[in-house]
């Protein structure tokens, strides 16, 4: 067996391959700098009309995450099932998201159902 088999990394083996990405210029990283997302999470809420919590419907994944998955897939012309496969692959993409390694990803079907729940309120 290799070595490298039998090294566990940590959390700070994460932080460093992050802090050398940051180094090669990771474009979603400076995306993240120039562009606030949460400014869109009130038209999110009110478009998907998660804001009214009386009935105790609550999206399963945060409006500004998902909205942001929308922009990796448009950015880099991805179906919903290879989207899926490089946030889980990619910890660039994970970043952007503000995903770490151990939470839950949304799927590919969670994408498409966002999108096209935006894209319904859009054509009403």
């Amino acid at each position: 067996m290799g070595g490298w088999l039998m090294k566990q990394s940590g959390f700070f083996d994460v932080d460093e391959r992050l802090a050398r990405l940051s180094g090669f210029g990771d474009q979603l990283e400076a995306f993240s700098r120039t562009v606030d997302f949460e400014v869109f999470r009130p038209d999110l809420e009110q478009a998907l009309s998660y804001s009214d919590g009386s009935k105790g419907e609550h999206p399963p994944f945060d409006p500004v995450l998902m909205f942001k998955i929308l922009v990796i897939q448009t950015l880099n012309n991805l179906s919903d099932e290879r989207t899926e496969y490089l946030i889980n692959d990619r910890l660039p993409f994970m970043r952007f998201l503000g995903l770490a390694l151990p939470d839950r990803v949304p799927d590919a079907k969670m994408a498409w159902l966002f999108h096209e729940r935006l894209t319904q309120v859009g054509r009403d």
